[in-house]
C-alpha cells in the first residue's frame, strides 16, 4: 500500500508537507527533514532512497540525522503487526510522528551542523521507479515481505540466543540461590531508574526497565511480544499483584516504538553505507552515536506521553 501511494505521489506529498514543517520548525536542511518525515512511513534503509541522489554531497551532520531518523522511528508497514499484539494504534501513530522531530533534535545535539549545507531542489521526483500501480503494488509487497522476513529471522535468532543465555544464567544463579536469574531480570534492574525517571511507578519500574532493555539489546518486536500479556491483563505485575497500570502501559508502549537496537544499527550502516560507498567508513563510525540518539528520542517521547497523562 505504501509503495502504491508512493507511485501515485500521495506519500511524496505527505512527506513534503511534514518535512517542510520540520524544516521550518527546527531549522534543519530540506534533505534531512524529508528523510525524517519519510521514516514515519518507511524503514531505516527505505526512507533515505527518497534523497539518495543528494546523499553523497550531504554534510556529516546531515548524514548522521538521516541515520538517527531511521533508528528513532518504525516503518509504517510494521504498525499493524504491533497493533495485533495489543498495542493501541493511537499510541503507535503518536510515537511515530513524535520520532521525526525527536530524531532530528538529538542528531543536532550530538553532531551539530558546522559545514555549509548545499541547497537542493525536490521539485523533480527521483524516487518513482515503477511502471504503473500494479508494478508498485508488487514491488511494495516484495519489500514488505523482505522487511518482515528480516525482522522475523532476527527474532528467531535472538529468541534462541536469549533462551540459551537464560538457561546458563539460571544455572549460575542457582548456585547462589537465585534460580530465577535471567537476562530480562538483569535488564530490568539496569534500566529501572530510567523507567522511574520517565514516570513509571517504582513498583513497576523493574518490569518496565526490562522491556526497554529487551528493545535495545534484542529488538522492539521481541519486547512488544513480552509486553502483550500485560497489555491484555492476562499477566499481572509480580511486584504489585495487580494488572499493569495504564500509565505504565502507555509509557512503555511509546518507549518501545523505534528501531533503535544493535541489530538495526548494523542494517542501517549496511543500507545507508551502500548508498554512499565512498563514505561507508564515516557512516559506520557514527553507528553507536545514532543508536544513542534513537534511544533518547524514544525515551523522550515516552516521557512526554507520561507528562501528558498527568495533566489529562
Amino acid at each position: 500500500r505504501f509503495r502504491q501511494q508512493s507511485h501515485l505521489g500521495i506519500m511524496q506529498l505527505i512527506v513534503r508537507i511534514v518535512g517542510g514543517a520540520l524544516q521550518k520548525l527546527l531549522g534543519t536542511s530540506k534533505a534531512e527533514s524529508m528523510s525524517a518525515a519519510a521514516n514515519v512511513f518507511l524503514g531505516v534503509t527505505e526512507a533515505p532512497l527518497l534523497i539518495k541522489p543528494y546523499m553523497p554531497n550531504m554534510t556529516r551532520s546531515e548524514l548522521f540525522a538521516v541515520m538517527c531518523g531511521g533508528l528513532a522511528s518504525i516503518a509504517g508497514t510494521m504498525l499493524v503487526s504491533y497493533a495485533q499484539l495489543g498495542v493501541k494504534m493511537e499510541y503507535l501513530l503518536a510515537a511515530s510522528f513524535m520520532a521525526a522531530p525527536g530524531g532530528l533534535l538529538f542528531a543536532k545535539i550530538m553532531i551539530p551542523e558546522t559545514d555549509q549545507v548545499k541547497e537542493i531542489d525536490f521539485s523533480e521526483d527521483t524516487s518513482r521507479e515503477e511502471a504503473n500501480v500494479i508494478d508498485a503494488a508488487a514491488s511494495g509487497a516484495s519489500n514488505g515481505l523482505m522487511l518482515a522476513l528480516n525482522i522475523g529471522a532476527m527474532l528467531l535468532a535472538f529468541v534462541g540466543l536469549v533462551a540459551m543465555l537464560n538457561g546458563l544464567l539460571g544455572g549460575v544463579g542457582g548456585w547462589f540461590g537465585i534460580e530465577s536469574l535471567s537476562l530480562q531480570m538483569i535488564l530490568g534492574y539496569v534500566f529501572s531508574p530510567i523507567a522511574w525517571l520517565m514516570g513509571v511507578p517504582w513498583s513497576e519500574a523493574t518490569l518496565a526497565g526490562s522491556f526497554i532493555g529487551q528493545k535495545i539489546v534484542i529488538n522492539e518486536f521481541f519486547a512488544y511480544i513480552n509486553l502483550a500479556p500485560y497489555l491484555s491483563g492476562d499477566t499481572i505485575v509480580a511486584a504489585t499483584g495487580m494488572p499493569m497500570s495504564e500509565k505504565t502501559q502507555i509509557i512503555v508502549s511509546f518507549a518501545l516504538c523505534g528501531f533503535a537496537n544493535f541489530g538495526t544499527v548494523a542494517i542501517a550502516i549496511g543500507g545507508i553505507g551502500g548508498m554512499v560507498e565512498k563514505r561507508r567508513s564515516e557512516v559506520a563510525s557514527m553507528g553507536i552515536k545514532a543508536l544513542i540518539a534513537g534511544i533518547l528520542s524514544n525515551l523522550m517521547g515516552a516521557t512526554l506521553a507520561g507528562i501528558f497523562i498527568m495533566f489529562a
